[in-house]
């Protein structure tokens, strides 16, 4: 076969040929746009997918006929075919009809791009939402789902809080933070002299 891509590598560049093809993308919310790992193998248990090309240690190797079957699935499951459907479709095809059903030429198969890596670090962090809450007394709180405030005390303390405290929350906080911050200094347990640090 000559050209062998580990798992990761061939997802990456199912990606980048759908992205490259005329694919419409996945018809609901149950189907992934391009598939992961655990999809991969899953098709390959199930027969849909052919076994890896080989082995280098115990890393799974792939090649483009992998590449056109995946792309091919993928294009199926946009027209609203189930996967019982692709695969009685797609077992025992040829290459030559496999290409074809998934709209992608042998050779560029072959150099087939990976997808771009997103530039996680240069997007903005976007916080959640806050969540009205109303205790017993009628009082409004702000509640975050699953994001914490790190709220720095003296000594390289920090303090986290599922809510995002206001000016005055910090002033109150750290003064109710200095008897914890005086033990944690006797304990020798903050960066430095923790009183000098204020």
């Amino acid at each position: 076969m000559g050209i062998e891509w580990t798992l990761d590598e061939l997802v990456a560049r199912v990606s980048g040929a759908l992205g490259a093809a005329d694919y419409p993308g996945a018809p609901n919310g149950r189907v992934r746009e391009v598939p992961d790992r655990r999809a991969i193998r899953w098709y390959t248990t199930i027969g849909l997918l052919d076994r890896p090309a080989g082995m280098r240690g115990r890393t799974a190797l792939y090649g483009p006929r992998h590449l056109a079957q995946l792309v091919a699935i993928k294009r199926r499951q946009a027209q609203g075919r189930s996967l019982a459907e692709i695969q009685a479709e797609l077992v025992g095809v040829t290459d030559a009809v496999l290409y074809e059903l998934a709209g992608v030429d042998p050779e560029q198969a072959a150099e087939a791009p990976e997808a771009p890596r997103r530039a996680f670090w240069a997007e903005p962090v976007t916080a959640a939402a806050p969540e009205t809450v109303r205790d017993s007394a009628g009082t409004v709180h702000r509640t975050y789902q699953d994001v914490l405030t790190g709220v720095p005390l003296d000594g390289g303390a920090v303090l986290l809080l599922p809510a995002r405290p206001d000016h005055d929350d910090l002033a109150a906080l750290r003064a109710a933070a200095e008897p914890l911050i005086d033990l944690l200094a006797a304990r020798g347990l903050l960066n430095g002299d923790a009183r000098g640090q204020r």
